[in-house]
């Protein structure tokens, strides 16, 4: 069958190039921050890293941040802060990437799944309850897609039960949620203990590769600043003892899981243009929900009404159509459509170490069976956004057909 696409109405249309699902902004503005930087005495631990900590806990309204080399290691560190470890449960989200699910594991304690909300995607509080045991020491809520959770319910959960919360906010920088009439960032950790970002090419803004763990206790910030680089500290007032000026003491079992002054350039420059990027996502967003919504074979997706969601994917739903097909004509007609995630429960390793089976969480498993992800990024034109449209329109006709 040629891959030739008419529109919906029958228009022909211009074969296009690849669109990806997503992909990084770069401005001449980044570029030459990074260059100032290569051209300066510091590449690593300098001046650079403590100002980009520093712009991004304003931004989130949060006492402190914590870079670090990627959203995984944040995700680590901050298990590791929270002190889970063998013998622990700690709850997440099976709708989610890996990492979410890992960094409980790397800190020794069992990962456990609480089911999604049907319509928010987003893991379920009644869920979390249902999962809590004697053994249950924290939960790691994910903002999937940049929707953020129902953190009120999630944070009464955690007070009645003393546990640690860490909010998974790799896909929602510059998202927030309403509580009793009021704002919050993600970020700002009101209702958390920590949050971590991805600073990943294909999310909000980006760092190449980096992350970022926000919290507003001492206590917790000093320990992931000694876990981020080997559990080492020069600190005089933390040593215990002092030999001279040279003289440094590990701690603890930390990681080089540092981040470059390059890298904090890079984001440093592209924090200026987050809201514009976010601002962006959301027109692309609700053009694709004005156009999707009257399609009796279309999911678009519902947003809470207390929730403003920053828009790190657009997962479309497909009610009766064979969704292996529907993507590979896609991806035969130019669009880099993806799927966002495959279970955690149901990967080998899962169903291996700690006994997940098909049919565990019977709301994400829904999900996943209709998900496809479509082209979402700011630097897409008006062209790309219409192509987008037409082609799954068109796809969807012909299937039917």
């Amino acid at each position: 069958m040629s891959t030739r696409l008419l529109s919906f109405d029958g228009r022909p249309l211009p074969v296009k190039k690849f669109i990806p699902y997503g992909r990084q902004s770069i401005s001449e503005e980044d570029i030459q921050a990074v260059v100032d930087i290569l051209r300066s005495d510091w590449l690593t631990q300098g001046p650079a890293v403590e100002q980009f900590e520093r712009a991004v806990a304003d931004y989130c309204g949060v006492k402190f941040a914590v870079a670090v080399a990627n959203g995984t290691a944040a995700l680590h560190l901050a298990a590791l802060a929270a002190g889970f470890t063998k013998d622990d449960e700690v709850i997440t989200s099976p709708i989610t990437f890996v990492a979410s699910a890992n960094c409980i594991a790397y800190a020794g304690a069992k990962p456990v799944f609480a089911d999604i909300d049907a319509r928010t995607y987003c893991i379920s509080p009644e869920q979390i309850k249902a999962r809590l045991t004697s053994r249950t020491r924290g939960v790691i809520p994910v903002h999937f897609t940049g929707q953020p959770c129902n953190m009120a319910a999630i944070s009464a959960i955690a007070r009645d039960h003393r546990l640690i919360v860490i909010e998974d906010s790799a896909h929602a920088i510059g998202a927030n949620y309403t509580v009793d009439g009021r704002q919050y960032k993600t970020g700002s950790c009101s209702h958390s203990d920590m949050t971590i970002f991805s600073f990943h090419p294909v999310k909000h803004m980006t760092t190449g590769e980096g992350g970022m763990i926000t919290t507003n206790s001492t206590e917790l910030y000093d320990k992931l600043c000694l876990l981020r680089t080997h559990g080492i500290t020069k600190d005089p007032g933390k040593l215990t003892r002092n030999e001279g000026p040279w003289y440094y003491e590990q701690q603890a079992l930390g990681f080089n899981y540092r981040i470059t002054d390059m890298q904090c350039a890079l984001g440093l420059s592209q924090l200026q243009r987050l809201d514009n990027f976010v601002a962006r996502r959301r027109e692309i967003a609700e053009t694709y929900n004005k156009a999707f919504s009257s399609s009796n074979e279309l999911i678009v997706p519902w947003q809470h009404p207390d929730g403003c969601s920053s828009w790190h994917l657009y997962m479309l739903g497909l009610k009766t159509l064979d969704r292996k097909t529907f993507f590979e004509k896609l991806r035969e007609r130019g669009l880099g459509v993806n799927v966002h995630y495959i279970p955690v429960h149901l990967q080998p390793y899962y169903q291996g170490k700690y006994a997940c089976s098909r049919g565990d969480y019977p709301v994400a498993e829904a999900y996943y069976q209709g998900a496809v992800t479509l082209p979402l990024f700011p630097a897409m034109s008006g062209d790309d956004i219409h192509y987008v449209i037409d082609a799954v329109l068109a796809t969807t006709s012909e299937m039917l057909s």
